[in-house]
């Protein structure tokens, strides 16, 4: 069955469990404060799993006819959300899968859906337009049209919301929708990821090169040189390190002292195929990196961005998705057969203490 590793896994990776969903695993996170995860397949599934078994919770199947296309999830809440093809947007209970409201949003579809860091606002993307709903699903913003279909969203506090498209980057104030700023670059935008204060945006670019601004400054910076669009971005906890993809190998930008600029970047490598899913590890500068060849590694870094593998894994198919536990003390993966594969993270031999023994 798609999903089954191919070889034990090495290194700080014990195997944990693993269960399937019914086509690609699009999407998926854990919820329920890391008691389950839910996963979302391409034919319009949604399955709920037990965090430490593997064992089924529930499972909802054609969700969205024509196909699902996005899930959000916040672990400490009860609510889910679901997007699809059909136009829509669909709130269900997490704890017994059961639904509780559908919004009709356009005749197209909803591609991007994301909760903000405090769970009162939800923000969903059709084609260039942009709503914003509330917990309970009443809309409370709808924004003027973009100059091009949006591309990526991003919560940078409670109350900022940021969108991008083709040109552009724009801050909008919630509920009011007011223009909070905007940062312009003539180039496709394809994704986005800010660091945890909020102050730096990155996004991945379809020339291959990553840009990024500073909200305090407005300062704007580009690094290029990549063999394909960085499409996978990751900031860690403390807003040190940026983890990009767009190639076989991981690119690890320092902001520690006056970096990235003027710095050389870490590089990570051990794939062979293309970067699919990059994700750092809570409160750690362990990262996780998925690649189109099924293979799943876990990095120890360094602030230089310089690091070394710690753990590695083969799966069969293709990784749509890597998901810490909220502890840091697991990780999932999704894969493109329908695989969900967890693993138990250990630390590194170097982190262990003799048994008995206390450090000086």
């Amino acid at each position: 069955m798609s999903g089954v590793t191919i070889k034990e896994p090495q290194g700080v990776l014990r195997s944990r469990w693993s269960a399937s969903v019914d086509d690609y695993a699009i999407a998926g996170g854990w919820a329920l404060r890391g008691d389950a995860i839910v996963v979302a397949d391409s034919a319009g599934g949604v399955h709920a799993f037990d965090g430490t078994t593997g064992r089924s919770r529930w499972s909802r199947r054609d969700t969205h006819p024509g196909g699902l296309l996005a899930i959000a999830i916040r672990s400490d809440t009860v609510t889910l959300a679901t997007a699809g093809q059909d136009g829509c947007v669909r709130l269900w209970s997490i704890e017994d899968g059961e639904p509780r409201r559908s919004l009709p949003i356009a005749d197209g579809w909803v591609e991007r859906l994301e909760w903000s860091p405090n769970g009162d606002y939800l923000a969903a993307s059709c084609r260039r337009e942009v709503r914003v709903f509330s917990a309970a699903g009443e809309e409370v913003w709808r924004s003027p049209p973009h100059p091009s279909t949006v591309s990526a969203l991003q919560w940078l506090d409670p109350r900022t919301l940021a969108s991008a498209c083709y040109g552009r980057v724009t801050m909008f104030r919630i509920p009011n929708g007011s223009e909070a700023r905007r940062f312009e670059w003539k180039g496709s935008l394809v994704s986005m990821v800010h660091s945890p204060d909020g102050d730096v945006i990155a996004c991945g670019s379809q020339d291959n090169s990553v840009h990024f601004w500073r909200r305090t400054t407005g300062k704007d910076s580009m690094m290029s040189g990549y063999e394909g669009k960085p499409a996978a971005l990751a900031f860690d906890d403390s807003g040190t390190l940026l983890a990009t993809g767009g190639g076989v190998a991981v690119t690890v930008w320092s902001f520690a002292g006056r970096g990235p600029e003027g710095t050389r970047p870490g590089e990570l490598e051990m794939h062979v195929l293309p970067i699919m899913s990059l994700t750092f590890a809570p409160r750690s500068m362990r990262l996780a990196s998925g690649a189109r060849d099924g293979a799943v590694v876990v990095w120890a870094l360094e602030k230089s961005g310089r690091g070394k593998p710690i753990g590695v894994v083969q799966l069969q198919h293709a990784i749509a998705g890597l998901h810490w536990h909220p502890d840091g003390e697991a990780l999932v993966a999704l894969d493109a057969g329908g695989g969900v594969v967890a693993w138990r993270v250990e630390a590194p031999p170097a982190a262990r203490r003799p048994a008995g023994k206390t450090p000086r």
